[in-house]
């Protein structure tokens, strides 16, 4: 039996490990966030959203198949 990888392989728990690590960052820093900054966070959650829309879409065509 096939072990069952809920991401398919995909890098998305290092991911959000770095949309975490990103907003600690700020959350532990005074002074104003910067434009640039905000746009690496808003990348990698729109990365985050993305491969999750794939993961549903695997995990569906999984299920139809089964």
């Amino acid at each position: 039996m096939m072990k069952y990888l809920p991401d398919h392989g995909l890098p998305l728990v290092q991911l959000k490990e770095q949309r975490r690590d990103l907003v600690v960052a700020l959350q532990n820093r005074n002074g104003p966030v910067s434009g640039s900054e905000l746009m690496q966070i808003a990348a990698v959650q729109q990365a985050i959203s993305a491969f999750e829309d794939v993961i549903a879409d695997l995990d569906a065509e999984m299920e139809a198949a089964a």
